[in-house]
């Protein structure tokens, strides 16, 4: 079935915050920061949901508002601790494009919701991904990145990675994010990055040889006992 320009607009708009807006912002800052602190900060994803709802008129609960508090004082403590380490400091503007690219995520996640849930999520997810990838690679040729470019510096390993991450990573997991915002309210259905930063602190370690610090374990047990208390506070509504 043919879509409307209607549909293709909304799906514009969506795959250039998703995908533009969230991952061209984070693949970036992601050059200057360890990829545990990156996960921690996405994880905040949840809270944005929560804020942009409220920005919209969408009524939302107390409670869930006093969810947000640890979450975003872990996020500063995080923050604190990686820009004031004299060791390994890191810029300030790297932090703030990471929670530019939570909130990109989050305003994404909103407008589809919203506008274009008469989209099946199949043709959604294939819609935003062509919009979104058109965008990202205009905006790698705006920046020369193509310009010392040759298909011989690809190796096996990273042409695999661009496959899994590909067809897993955005064709699956896209669509089955985007039938889950069909069935569910997008604060529940964006708690999969309560498990990322697990994940990647655990990866970073082991592979990366990252170093992990006890103000950034504080921070992430604060991000993660508020993504916690969102869920259960999300679930009770939904099941009352």
């Amino acid at each position: 079935m043919l879509r409307s320009w209607e549909d293709w607009r909304h799906a514009t708009i969506s795959g250039a915050l998703l995908f533009l807006g969230c991952h061209g912002t984070l693949a970036y800052a992601q050059r200057y920061v360890p990829s545990g602190l990156s996960a921690i900060i996405l994880a905040t994803i949840p809270f944005w949901i929560v804020l942009v709802n409220a920005s919209t008129g969408q009524s939302e609960p107390l409670r869930k508002f006093l969810a947000l508090v640890p979450g975003l004082a872990g996020v500063g403590v995080i923050a604190w601790n990686e820009t004031s380490n004299a060791q390994h400091s890191l810029p300030v503007g790297m932090i703030a494009l990471l929670v530019a690219s939570s909130l990109f995520w989050a305003l994404g996640s909103v407008y589809a919701q919203r506008r274009a849930a008469h989209i099946p999520p199949h043709d959604l997810a294939g819609m935003q991904l062509i919009c979104g990838g058109i965008g990202l690679l205009a905006l790698s040729g705006l920046a020369g990145e193509w310009v010392d470019f040759t298909p011989r510096q690809v190796s096996i390993i990273s042409l695999g990675g661009l496959l899994y991450l590909g067809l897993l990573g955005s064709a699956v997991g896209n669509t089955a994010y985007l039938w889950l915002l069909d069935r569910m309210s997008a604060p529940i259905v964006a708690t999969y990055t309560f498990v990322n930063p697990v994940v990647a602190l655990i990866l970073g370690v082991s592979v990366l040889g990252e170093r992990i610090t006890i103000l950034s374990l504080a921070g992430a047990t604060l991000v993660t006992i508020s993504v916690a208390a969102l869920l259960y506070f999300a679930n009770a509504k939904e099941y009352t």
